[in-house]
């Protein structure tokens, strides 16, 4: 469902989504995450921060990030914008993070979640760009007093999580992408990437990298023409069984199931 940062679909999404288990990523969008209920927890970068109903997460154009449930039934309004959107605001978010990216419901405003249903709403309206920019610009106006900004480099720079992030969105299409490769590619050692697969991303380089190249099977099945097979082979996977395991373990589904599922919605193009 995500635009990760290798592939964005639009300039503008909103939807809405059941709390649910959303891997590390990053893209040059910048993210507005509302919850309607229950609770869900965020990370940005390595810190986590649980947001609870009529709380606001506020994500910065490329900024790690992911989304975790614990067994709790929630439900959020997300909203992805790309900065071109944002208007006098551009150039602030494009160069600077918050430090704490929750604004708590007691502080958000009425005029962010009225535009951002709003939008929800309106999707199919024919002024929808000229809405789109003009709810982005009222969202940030409300949101960025309450958010303390710092230096995007003073964050990201040299990380190894960002630059680890960073590679992967930038190889995971190629079929011979491993562990070894990218430890040399990087100049650090095997064992550094293991530790941040399993301690920050919580599985280890073999899924992460199955479960982003399954997130762009499933955009290329839902936005393209392309055919299953077409579709694996694109996004790097050298082996059809193996593709087809790990398809039925992320969707507990087959790809033929998923396919026909698009097209009885009318997913694809």
């Amino acid at each position: 469902m995500y635009s990760l940062y290798y592939k964005e679909k639009n300039d503008f999404e909103i939807f809405q989504m059941n709390s649910q288990h959303i891997h590390p990523h990053l893209h040059k969008n910048i993210e507005f995450t509302y919850c309607l209920e229950g609770a869900l927890t965020v990370g940005i970068g390595t810190t986590l921060y649980r947001i609870e109903k009529g709380d606001l997460a506020v994500i910065f154009p490329e900024q790690i990030h992911h989304y975790q449930s614990f067994g709790e039934q929630g439900k959020s309004l997300y909203m992805l914008a790309t900065p071109s959107l944002s208007g006098s605001f551009m150039q602030m978010i494009t160069t600077l993070v918050p430090t704490n990216p929750i604004i708590r419901a007691k502080d958000v405003h009425p005029d962010i979640y009225y535009a951002m249903e709003t939008l929800d709403e309106e999707t199919d309206n024919p002024q929808a760009d000229v809405l789109h920019q003009a709810y982005v610009m009222i969202i940030l106006a409300r949101t960025l007093p309450y958010l303390n900004l710092t230096e995007k480099k003073s964050i990201s720079g040299e990380n190894l999580v960002y630059r680890v992030v960073s590679y992967v969105a930038e190889h995971y299409t190629e079929e011979d992408l491993t562990l070894t490769k990218m430890a040399h590619d990087l100049y650090v050692s095997q064992f550094a990437l293991s530790r941040i697969f399993s301690g920050t991303f919580h599985m280890n380089f073999n899924k992460y990298l199955n479960i982003t190249r399954l997130e762009y099977v499933k955009y290329l099945l839902e936005y393209t023409n392309q055919s299953i097979t077409e579709a694996y082979e694109n996004a790097g996977f050298g082996s059809q069984r193996t593709f087809n395991r790990a398809f039925r373990e992320h969707f507990h589904m087959t790809p033929k199931e998923y396919k026909a599922q698009c097209n009885v919605k009318g997913m694809g193009p």
